[in-house]
């Protein structure tokens, strides 16, 4: 018996044994060439050519696919499928537009986010005007001193280097997918260096191919508040010391009255902004598309002057 016992033992240490070469034979034989058998259920890494074969074929299938879907009508990249982006740009939309924003203190009535809200109140209106472009993800957060121990609560910022780098690698990212001139606008006034830098730096290093162009009219606020006191509204700049005025406060109500505060506001008695009195609401938030159609306005007469002005390639 226990003879028998010795002779089972041997003969499953043998059986493993084989086993074990013949999967280990294929990876000998085959070595690492990409795509090659190395073992059970393994394949050796692929090559960085073969790597960029698999990629060129996705890409070319995708380009050729059927858009199953309508592409719904928005100017938002974030808010389409890919698909979507792609027909748009085969339609003529090759105009990208970059909004830089903020989340910073502005004064104990406004929502902290108020330049993303009024880049989502003007750029819609930019992008719709201009009729050939869609807009790129908001960058949200502004340059600053991330280290300011007396940093308000909320605030979130960035350094130079850091935005530069993220608007960096997001025009290059718009040039990869065949943009041919891409935009960048501020809603907030750090944002204007880094901005016009990066315009400069990638303008000399593609030479326009694509055009990348930092479109300062965007954020003129001496024409903005021109055109309210033309308007008639009597507003007494920064008569209430708080980092609010009346355009965006008009602007945040046409986007959304709750990024205001209205109704604690109107409650609290405390419904005004340098003397202007924000009721009736429906007339303050009709201004407030007012002033997003005017800014919107003067930018896109600046983008056309530049597209105009572009020499063809």
């Amino acid at each position: 018996m226990k003879m028998s016992r010795v002779i089972a033992l041997f003969a499953t240490l043998a059986f493993a044994t084989a086993l074990m070469a013949e999967q280990a034979a294929p990876q000998a034989q085959g070595g690492q060439a990409g795509g090659a058998q190395i073992g059970l259920g393994q394949r050796a890494e692929l090559t960085p050519a073969e790597r960029e074969a698999q990629a060129r074929q996705r890409y070319e299938q995708d380009l050729a696919a059927p858009n199953p879907i309508p592409v719904p009508d928005t100017v938002w990249m974030e808010e389409l499928t890919y698909l979507g982006v792609r027909d748009g740009m085969k339609a003529g939309k090759t105009v990208a537009l970059i909004f830089a924003a903020g989340m910073e203190e502005n004064g104990p009535y406004l929502a902290l986010g108020k330049h993303q809200y009024q880049v989502r109140m003007t750029g819609e209106v930019i992008a719709r005007k201009l009729g050939n472009a869609l807009i790129a993800p908001i960058i949200t957060l502004e340059s600053g001193n991330p280290d300011d121990k007396f940093l308000s609560w909320g605030s979130t910022y960035i350094t130079e280097e850091t935005f530069r780098s993220i608007l960096r690698d997001m025009v290059r990212s718009l040039k990869s997918q065949g943009f041919k001139n891409i935009f960048m606008m501020g809603d907030s006034g750090s944002n204007a260096a880094g901005l016009a830098a990066v315009s400069q730096e990638l303008t000399e290093k593609w030479k326009g191919n694509p055009g990348v162009y930092h479109i300062r009219e965007y954020y003129d606020w001496n024409s903005v508040r021109k055109f309210i006191t033309d308007s008639g509204i009597p507003e007494k700049l920064r008569s209430d010391g708080i980092h609010d005025e009346y355009s965006a406060t008009a602007l945040l109500m046409a986007h959304d009255p709750k990024l205001v505060n209205f109704d604690a506001r109107v409650k609290a008695g405390r419904a005004t902004i340098n003397g202007v009195n924000l009721v009736p609401k429906e007339k303050t938030i009709e201004f407030g598309k007012k002033i997003a159609n005017f800014r919107a306005d003067k930018t896109v007469e600046a983008i056309e002057r530049v597209l105009g002005a572009k020499p063809k390639i």
